[in-house]
């Protein structure tokens, strides 16, 4: 199933090739695709068997092209259509913005005109693949204000907002020029200008706003995709305060796939030392802060130990206490209810 499914993705990109550029020789398609030329000439009898007007010009200057005049048509394709088209294959982050019946028209427009074979194609990516972006313990941004501040970054309009942030004072009032989307583990982030200089905002956290009618210049060069790696680069780099030194039983290791950061991880498989007679191994890595790594060794339990910093074995042993002194005592009697 998932050949046939490569295989009409690249059928389809044979003929948008040829639709783009005009005439293409056998090699210079199987180069573009990154596949030999025989499976080239196979797809080209496959084309001409679904009804495409390709024809093969012999020769030097010969190649493979498209009768002349031959487009796909995407009738009655709109303009606001169109701009939904980027997110047609996210439903979900289609629809937090406002555009999910538009991202649906396009999608039944593009497979309305694509051959059989390629719509049966398109069918089965749909039938077979699906992403689900958030976490499996999260659903998502509630984000009221989304599509509004969509369409002030699309119409480059200013916005006046209310946003709750975690330093004190907690709501303060911003005039934003937003440069920018990011959807980013389920949940939406605005790249905006603020005061002068590029800042990052938790759409969510945006109380209140105001789309004024002041409008703004994005520059022509600006790239969001690398600004926000650069902004991701830079996160990492504040992240982390500090270091420890942990030990992990066996057990302890297996599971920090599924509890951990990707940062403790490849810390612990870095620095790890030889097991001792009880398999243990003893490694450094990074943390937060204290409280954040309190909270976070916690969900090991028994299967990690922290020897450093003294500060942060002596939260997680008076954590032990207490829970060792909550379910050491007799617990409170339950009212019996009738059933």
């Amino acid at each position: 199933m998932y050949r046939q499914w490569m295989r009409a993705s690249r059928l389809l990109s044979i003929l948008l090739l040829l639709q783009s550029r005009g005439r293409l020789t056998a090699r210079q398609l199987a180069d573009e695709l990154e596949v030999s030329v025989r499976t080239i000439y196979r797809d080209v009898e496959s084309l001409h068997t679904a009804g495409i007007p390709l024809y093969g010009d012999a020769g030097h200057q010969g190649g493979y092209r498209l009768l002349d005049g031959f487009r796909t048509k995407l009738t009655g394709l709109t303009a606001q259509e169109a701009e939904a088209l980027f997110l047609a294959g996210m439903p979900g982050p289609a629809a937090e913005l406002g555009l999910g019946a538009l991202a649906a028209a396009a999608e039944l427009k593009i497979e309305a005109a694509l051959p059989p074979a390629l719509r049966e194609g398109a069918r089965r990516v749909r039938e077979h693949f699906h992403l689900d972006a958030p976490g499996w313990y999260h659903d998502g941004d509630q984000a009221p204000h989304l599509p509004e501040v969509a369409g002030a970054v699309w119409n480059k309009r200013v916005l006046h907002v209310l946003y709750r942030r975690w330093a004190a004072p907690c709501e303060v009032e911003r005039r934003l020029e937003p440069y920018g989307l990011v959807l980013k583990a389920g949940k939406w982030y605005l790249v905006a200008r603020c005061e002068g200089t590029m800042r990052t905002y938790r759409v969510n956290q945006i109380l209140d706003l105001q789309v004024t009618d002041e409008t703004f210049e994005r520059p022509d060069g600006f790239d969001l995709a690398g600004h926000w790696r650069e902004h991701l680069v830079d996160f990492r780099s504040r992240l982390f305060q500090g270091h420890a030194v942990i030990r992990l039983s066996p057990e302890g290791r297996e599971r920090l796939s599924d509890e951990m950061s990707s940062a403790v991880i490849d810390a612990v498989d870095e620095t790890a030392g030889a097991p001792d007679g009880q398999g243990w191994i003893t490694a450094t890595v990074p943390i937060e802060s204290l409280t954040h790594a309190q909270k976070e060794f916690l969900k090991l339990g028994a299967e990690i130990e922290v020897l450093e910093p003294v500060e942060l074995r002596r939260k997680l042993t008076e954590a032990a206490e207490a829970l060792a002194a909550l379910y050491t005592t007799c617990p409170p009697l339950v009212a019996n209810h009738p059933t």
